[in-house]
């Protein structure tokens, strides 16, 4: 297949083909969302916890039609992580965080909370290639949801969020500066938001924006099923902040919508990318329209006192061109000496799990079962990719040599709870 040719999904495609689109834009676990854009592309990052290659980049040209095009982590062997090979094993849950993705001086950044570890930046110049080594801004148990911001007078700040499973306190927002990098702490925390002031328990994921002369910071609350969208305001970044409602799931079907990012077009539009719990399916992909009145971004429609529901089909983003419909890649051929972007392992992979290869498979080879095995939950190599529709068929071609008793190979769908169908090596036979 051609690098740059289009893949198409065969089970869901938002772009309706009439300049409209339907939501989800993503009906893939891709959650946590952020998204900038750089001249006329637009990027986004998700969270990938303990899945490796981490940090996810997709590229698309109208915010709609999306393509997988890199990985920010190679590995999660990072900095400020003990013991070292803490996500050799599958953790699941833990690792990689809401990200936060900025460009700044010719520079791409993400930032993440990993909530065991700390606040992590990694940075790059070329989007598209190796991204340098990650490093650890703020160690620390709990600190979630970064957001940084670089002011006019050349200031940065990084607010980020708590987890009260690890800190055992939640629903603020705390902000510090950072060296004119982004790289370093550089004064104490002082607390700029407490949700519970405002009925806003979970107050957490929150992004940094300015516009005429208001910071603006846009956090999900209420928590991750049933919560709803924020939007704080103040004309000094330590406040105090101004609150309203701006997003919430009024009587349309689409549960706690909200947590995500904010961007505009090239014509000047405003669109909010947000995710949908979906229970065990994962946290599936958003996209709203934006009205500024009076100063605070409203999202979606029928808005009532500046808090809009979501859209279920809507037109398009204008963005001043018409581009071809793309889907993220799902099926694949295996006949790339490198391994399709779409895949990724439960742990950090070891060099001798798999290898990609342009003679139409990809080869795997058995490992041991791990020490404390318990049940697939356990095992590190596993190779899987994201659930991309609500129904879909996957068929899988095999050629299995088995060697010992007991040995096995197969097809899993991995999640919560798991089914899987494998082929067993047994005394007489498979």
């Amino acid at each position: 297949t051609l690098l740059n040719a289009q893949y198409k999904s065969q089970v869901w495609v938002a772009d309706q083909d009439n300049g409209r689109y339907r939501n989800p834009v993503l009906y893939a676990d891709y959650s946590d969302p952020d998204v900038i854009r750089v001249g006329d592309d637009y990027y986004m990052t998700a969270s990938s916890f303990n899945c490796v290659p981490g940090l996810p980049i997709l590229h698309s040209k109208d915010l709609v039609n999306w393509k997988i095009v890199n990985y920010a982590l190679t590995n999660l062997y990072l900095p400020g992580v003990e013991p070292q090979n803490f996500f050799d094993k599958a953790q699941h849950g833990k690792g990689v965080w809401a990200p936060c993705i900025r460009f700044h001086k010719g520079e791409y950044m993400i930032c993440w909370g990993d909530p065991d570890f700390g606040i992590y930046v990694v940075k790059t110049k070329d989007i598209l290639g190796r991204w340098d080594k990650p490093i650890l801004v703020l160690p620390g148990k709990g600190r979630i949801d970064p957001s940084p911001i670089f002011d006019d007078d050349g200031k940065v700040y990084l607010t980020h969020a708590w987890a009260g499973s690890r800190a055992s306190l939640n629903s603020i927002m705390t902000i510090c500066e950072l060296n004119e990098d982004g790289t370093k702490v550089i004064s104490e925390e002082s607390l700029i938001y407490d949700g519970l002031l405002h009925g806003n328990h979970t107050t957490e994921g929150g992004k940094f924006y300015k516009k005429d002369g208001y910071y603006y910071l846009l956090a999900p609350a209420g928590g991750v099923e049933m919560g709803w969208q924020i939007a704080l305001r103040s004309k000094n970044i330590y406040g105090p902040y101004e609150m309203k409602k701006v997003l919430h799931q009024g009587s349309t079907n689409i549960n706690g919508p909200h947590q995500g990012g904010l961007v505009e077009t090239q014509t000047g539009e405003w669109w909010f990318m947000h995710f949908q719990d979906k229970g065990v399916y994962g946290r599936i992909i958003h996209l709203q329209p934006v009205t500024w009145k009076d100063g605070w971004p409203v999202m979606g429609i029928n808005d009532k006192d500046y808090c809009g529901e979501p859209v279920i089909t809507y037109k398009k983003p204008n963005v001043g061109k018409t581009y071809p419909i793309e889907t993220p890649q799902e099926s694949d051929e295996f006949n790339s000496p490198k391994l399709g972007l779409q895949w990724s392992w439960h742990a950090n992979p070891k060099q001798t799990w798999g290898y990609a290869s342009s003679l139409g498979y990809y080869r795997m080879y058995g490992q041991y079962y791990p020490e404390d095995y318990i049940n697939f939950w356990n095992i590190p190599n596993l190779l899987m990719q994201k659930l991309t529709a609500p129904e879909l068929t996957a068929t899988m071609k095999v050629t299995a040599v088995l060697q010992n008793e007991g040995d096995k190979a197969g097809l899993i769908m991995m999640g919560w709870d798991y089914s899987y169908i494998a082929l067993v090596k047994t005394k007489e036979s498979y």
